[in-house]
């Protein structure tokens, strides 16, 4: 078995029976929000019923956090289940990503038998979308994907450049679909997000806890659109019951912890151009981004698994179309973990 996503944790344990030092899944490295654990332990005693399938008291939390209409929001198991579940809806024919980018995209729209168009993203412009992605938005375009800030680039799309294509895609009637699950992690989320537009275009914003509130095990992501036929019908393009009672509980306490999110966003705005810095120093040709990762481009080709050797995972990225062999992604975790990392780079590349 292969898994194209950084994180299998399971797999180094299987091989060694001790956990690594995971830097290749960019999740929170503050563990979970308080309250969770224990929303979580006092919901065990409703186990052995159903969970509510409309994730009513999920859903009525998220649309105060995101001051939208609790009928404008869809719960599901992470975002990856709401990109398939989306894609099966939709039935697009022709649809446009990036690349590179996340891969679940591309993935669930081959599922469908459907056209890609890859808009390539050049690193000799630091991969940063540009007004040539307007140039594939034509009629016959069903199905826009973008993630922002970008997997596994870390770069954001100006945001004037963002409505000239919600724009386009309203003009050729295509849905654009914004992968939102970093934007969390931003210095200022408020400034990127495209929530306040929801109510104008065609347009859904797909997000989780995952990465922001270190909840990859629970399995919760939801999205937002003005569209509720839509929504119902991704809902139904799916299994009846895809957010359990633990993860429907685990998020409201997690939207409910308002310091979380700042702590966060505090630790990674002081250890991002730390750890930037200790990456330069060891030769590493980096892309500048605003995510809680680095990019970066390495000569050392094994240099992942030396450093796998050393008890540290980080994420080969020559899977993501686009890149190739020696380009890496780390996340940004606490500062002596981000102080073991640098020196174990040290110490198998000298």
């Amino acid at each position: 078995m292969t898994f194209s996503h950084g994180g299998d944790w399971a797999g180094y344990y299987e091989k060694t029976g001790t956990y690594p030092l995971d830097f290749s899944a960019s999740i929170s490295p503050l563990g979970l929000p308080d309250g969770v654990a224990e929303a979580i332990l006092g919901s065990l005693e409703q186990a052995g019923r159903y969970p509510d399938p409309f994730c009513r008291g999920l859903r009525r939390e998220l649309g105060t956090a995101f001051g939208v209409p609790s009928e404008w929001v869809l719960c599901g198991s992470g975002a990856g289940d709401l990109i398939e579940r989306l894609v099966r809806a939709v039935r697009p024919k022709r649809a446009v990503v990036t690349a590179p980018t996340f891969s679940e995209y591309p993935a669930s729209l081959r599922r469908m038998d459907c056209e890609i168009v890859e808009h390539p993203l050049s690193p000799e412009t630091g991969f940063r979308l540009t007004e040539g992605v307007l140039r594939e938005l034509t009629d016959d375009t069903d199905l826009v994907f973008l993630c922002e800030p970008n997997n596994p680039t870390g770069v954001t799309t100006d945001p004037a450049l963002l409505h000239e294509i919600l724009a386009r895609c309203d003009r050729c009637g295509a849905l654009l679909a914004v992968d939102e699950c970093f934007n969390a992690l931003l210095s200022d989320p408020g400034a990127h997000t495209l929530s306040p537009y929801l109510a104008e275009h065609r347009l859904i914003l797909l997000n989780a806890f995952t990465k922001s509130h270190s909840m990859a095990g629970i399995r919760l992501g939801f999205c937002l659109c003005r569209d509720t036929e839509l929504l119902e019908r991704i809902r139904q393009s799916g299994q009846p019951w895809p957010v359990s009672s633990i993860a429907q509980v685990a998020g409201i306490a997690a939207l409910r912890n308002r310091e979380y999110p700042l702590r966060l966003r505090k630790l990674l705005e002081e250890q991002r151009p730390i750890l930037h810095a200790g990456l330069d120093e060891l030769g590493a040709t980096q892309i500048t981004g605003e995510a809680n990762y680095l990019l970066f481009r390495h000569s050392d080709l094994r240099l992942a698994d030396k450093l796998e050797k050393a008890g540290i995972l980080i994420r080969r990225c020559e899977d993501y179309s686009g890149l190739g062999p020696g380009w890496y992604r780390v996340a940004v975790r606490t500062a002596e973990e981000n102080q073991k990392l640098l020196q174990a780079i040290r110490q198998v590349t000298q």
